[in-house]
């Protein structure tokens, strides 16, 4: 059941994106397809020569901003960015760091919705490479196969673990579990909030984003309704 997308052919040279720029377009979300886009050479290099360039670049960033990189405080700070980038916050982009899934036969013969809800996440910003965080719902409906609970945790992790947008992450972790659980019958419900919105530009810390993907039982009006039912338990 595999997926595939074409991309946008984004013009980054000054052009015209629909008839606009990309300072016309500011702050609004480009959403380019289900993958997350990455070079062809994205793994030619290991991690540890990442991080020692991640580090050398982001202290000519600091020094260019005027900071002492000499400074007690601050000298370690590159290397604790590359780290960090790498090892933690986007530690999804790289498919060694995706979980491993082990499916259980449903011997109880559960046929109704199941529903995993709550889950908290931190990504960040593709845009801005600024937070976004919130709750992820998901749920399924058993085609013969069940997952550990723990395993929903882990996949919607690894794939906030990356530069995001909220709509491709919606989809990523709805159409992974589809592929997983061999079933069409997958909703995922995102709820989030972005500091790209609340801490710059606008500066609006009142709103939240929700997304949603319903497939299969889950795309009818009364599976949605008995699903937000479940929600607000």
């Amino acid at each position: 059941m595999k997926h595939q997308e074409t991309l946008l052919n984004i013009p980054t040279n000054g052009s015209r994106l629909n008839g606009f720029t990309f300072d016309e377009i500011g702050d609004d979300h480009l959403y380019t397809g289900i993958e997350t886009p990455l070079k062809e050479t994205a793994f030619d290099i290991s991690d540890e020569e990442k991080k020692e360039k991640i580090a050398d670049l982001f202290s000519q960033i600091m020094d260019l901003m005027g900071l002492d990189l000499t400074d007690d405080s601050l000298k370690g700070t590159p290397k604790r960015v590359a780290k960090m980038y790498i090892e933690e916050i986007f530690s999804g982009l790289n498919p060694e760091n995706k979980p491993k899934i082990a499916l259980f036969d449903n011997k109880y013969k559960y046929n109704q919705m199941l529903v995993e809800k709550n889950i908290q996440f931190y990504s960040n910003c593709e845009h801005h490479f600024v937070p976004i965080f919130g709750k992820v719902h998901v749920a399924y409906v058993s085609s013969g196969k069940v997952i550990g609970l723990s395993k929903i945790n882990r996949i919607v992790q690894y794939f906030a673990n990356r530069p995001q947008v909220q709509e491709r992450l919606t989809n990523q972790i709805a159409l992974e579990l589809s592929e997983i659980l061999d079933t069409k019958d997958i909703a995922v419900i995102v709820d989030a909030k972005h500091l790209c919105v609340a801490s710059r530009g606008i500066k609006d810390d009142s709103s939240a984003t929700v997304t949603s993907y319903y497939g299969g039982v889950f795309n009818t009006p009364e599976k949605i309704v008995e699903l937000q039912n479940y929600l607000k338990l």
